[in-house]
């Protein structure tokens, strides 16, 4: 069982995590959006598992350009139902267009 100082530690560094790649995202860095998908994926940097999250990164990793993301997002999609990868493309979309100043490398 963590400590209140362990948990608090492993809730700040994943604020940080999400907060740097969220930053790079911003700036259509697809390693960023790629690196977000591993840890949705995996559960990775404090993060919870969720693969609808993982889907939807990849799958903006995938437009901007890395070479492993469509892969990623495909592998992820076999443990998806039809309904949760349509949720994961609509946050995409919503991603894009709250982001308007983005540039999609």
């Amino acid at each position: 069982m963590q400590s209140a100082a362990q948990t608090a530690a492993s809730n700040a560094a994943r604020d940080a995590f999400v907060a740097h790649c969220l930053a790079a995202a911003q700036d259509g860095e697809s390693e960023a959006y790629f690196d977000l998908g591993m840890a949705f994926c995996t559960g990775s940097d404090a993060l919870a598992v969720d693969l609808v999250e993982a889907h939807k990164w990849f799958n903006l990793a995938a437009v901007g350009g890395h070479d492993h993301a469509a892969q990623c997002r495909a592998d992820v999609a076999e443990d998806m139902t039809a309904r949760e990868i349509a949720e994961a493309q609509r946050r995409a979309r919503e991603w894009l267009r709250a982001s308007p100043a983005m540039r999609v490398a």
